[in-house]
């Protein structure tokens, strides 16, 4: 279906250390509130199908045309739904930290990490090129955590004309003062609307802490607590709305 106006979908949720099969499950879930709550795009954390297990990613990693990444795309599709999850992505000597994108037609495409976390070097390679689609009126562009914090990545998103910027990331109590910081310095500057999918568990030895939320030019828009959340932003005619459903995904 087409939706108007254009609501954009954080999912905040925590991500079972290696099991992709569990957390498949758990991101189609989520793909179904989201269609229902009327999203139009969903991002999920970093990493969100394997978790954040440097140690794992190369047994992990996935091309994007591995057929267990199938029921995502087709759950996308029968949806019209525009999926971003992160998964490691097959590379050439070490695996990138990836994003894979599913548009509403079920087209597959990757996004890969451009500035990596110090001490990320040893396990993954750094991607090469930015991610931009459009979507409706707008233009959404894609990070992943640290490409949050290097300046130079959301100014030269803005330059090809984004108006979204959002990012799946891993964010601790330490550092989400300076990161959110960082995100609404991003907004304000770039006229963006932005936007952060936080795991909300432990993960890869780091506690998450969830808060996943948008910001505006004028400060934050909305954000979650630390529970399993979907984080929503809708477009209306006076300028971006937030709100906030509680997801249910227990055993």
């Amino acid at each position: 279906m087409t939706r108007d106006p254009l609501s954009l979908g954080l999912a905040q949720i925590s991500s079972v250390a290696g099991d992709f099969e569990a957390n498949m499950a758990r991101h189609l879930l989520v793909v179904e509130e989201a269609a229902a709550a009327g999203v139009g795009v969903l991002i999920f954390p970093e990493l969100s199908l394997t978790g954040y297990e440097p140690a794992l990613a190369a047994e992990l990693a996935l091309s994007p045309k591995d057929p267990r990444l199938a029921r995502l795309v087709e759950a996308a599709k029968r949806h019209e739904l525009c999926v971003v999850a992160g998964l490691p992505l097959v590379s050439h000597e070490l695996p990138q930290v990836g994003a894979l994108v599913v548009s509403a037609n079920g087209e597959v495409s990757t996004y890969a990490k451009r500035h990596l976390h110090p001490g990320e070097e040893a396990t993954f390679e750094p991607g090469e090129k930015h991610y931009l689609l459009d979507v409706g009126e707008e233009r959404v562009a894609i990070a992943i955590c640290a490409d949050t914090n290097a300046p130079e990545h959301a100014e030269h998103c803005a330059a090809l004309g984004a108006t979204v910027y959002l990012a799946g990331v891993l964010i601790t109590a330490g550092g989400y003062a300076a990161d959110t910081a960082q995100l609404s310095r991003t907004a304000a500057r770039h006229d963006l609307l932005v936007g952060m999918a936080n795991h909300n568990a432990a993960s890869g030895g780091m506690v998450a802490i969830g808060r996943s939320g948008f910001w505006t030019s004028e400060g934050q828009l909305i954000a979650a607590e630390g529970d399993d959340a979907l984080v929503i932003a809708t477009r209306r005619p006076e300028g971006w709305r937030g709100q906030l459903h509680r997801l249910d995904l227990a055993d």
